[in-house]
């Protein structure tokens, strides 16, 4: 045993297992560091790439609108303020972006027949066409990208992104407490 641990009274196993534990903690907040780290890269380089898709549906569709497509895409018909709630921002906000995909032809309204005031958003023919393009467009340059990796590997970041998003629409649950589920 050395003569710090003892002096310290860090010695025998006792001090093993305090230092192993603060090993521990040491590994585990570069692991929380290294996911913020890339995950700050990702989110930077998943904007600008979602900006580049949203130009090959239309060279006038702004970065943010792609997601917007997608989504509608995805659970259309939609209502506004659905929308407006599942990507968090404001009813004025999502109602100026779906002015622009309107005014592009990308997406109509159409009548709610559950509320006569109401419309509900869908992808004109136009919009299902160029999204569809742009999305092969982004496959390909994934299986470009990953094209290197073992099959297993590539599943195994779906499976990582999957069970991640899941967390995250979790989180963003109105009234949920953060740091259970």
């Amino acid at each position: 045993m050395s003569e710090a641990r003892v002096a310290a009274g860090t010695g025998g196993r006792a001090g093993q297992h305090a230092d192993e534990h603060a090993g521990q903690r040491v590994d585990e907040h570069e692991a929380y560091c290294a996911v913020e780290q890339q995950l700050g890269v990702l989110l930077r380089r998943a904007r600008a790439f979602s900006a580049e898709m949203g130009r090959e549906v239309h060279p006038e569709l702004e970065p943010g609108a792609y997601s917007l497509l997608i989504r509608i895409d995805e659970v259309g018909p939609a209502r506004s303020s659905d929308l407006a709630e599942y990507f968090g921002v404001g009813k004025a906000t999502i109602s100026r972006q779906l002015k622009v995909l309107e005014e592009l032809g990308l997406i109509e309204r159409e009548p709610d027949p559950a509320d006569g005031r109401a419309h509900l958003l869908v992808l004109t023919g136009e919009g299902r066409q160029r999204l569809g393009h742009a999305r092969v467009a982004r496959q390909e340059r994934f299986r470009a990208m990953l094209g290197t990796w073992e099959l297993g590997d590539v599943e195994q970041l779906a499976r990582m992104l999957g069970r991640f998003n899941a967390l995250t629409d979790s989180w963003a649950e109105p009234g949920r407490e953060r740091g259970r589920g």
